[in-house]
């Protein structure tokens, strides 16, 4: 089977606060970025729902990082992969 992607990925591994209602807050972290969307792990992100939204702002920054919204695409036991929503 080829690679059909349309974004290729990057991997990148960064602290990022992510946030939704059945959580709160919590710090994950990224495995890989696209320019389309980004792979986050962490265990509490396999407990969302394909098509649930979330922020996620990157930690560490030099500077405070835009917060995002985001939509869940896939989701595994490792984690969730998010797509960004362009407003």
């Amino acid at each position: 089977m080829s690679n059909q992607r349309q974004h290729p990925r990057t991997a990148m591994n960064c602290r990022i606060k992510i946030c939704h209602p059945s959580f709160g807050e919590l710090i994950a972290q990224t495995r890989d970025l696209s320019d389309a969307g980004v792979y986050i792990k962490h265990p509490e992100m396999a407990g969302l729902n394909k098509g649930d939204r979330v922020t996620g702002q990157v930690q560490d920054m030099p500077v405070e990082a835009p917060i995002l919204e985001m939509e869940v695409i896939r989701i595994d036991a490792e984690g969730a992969g998010l797509r960004f929503i362009l407003t």
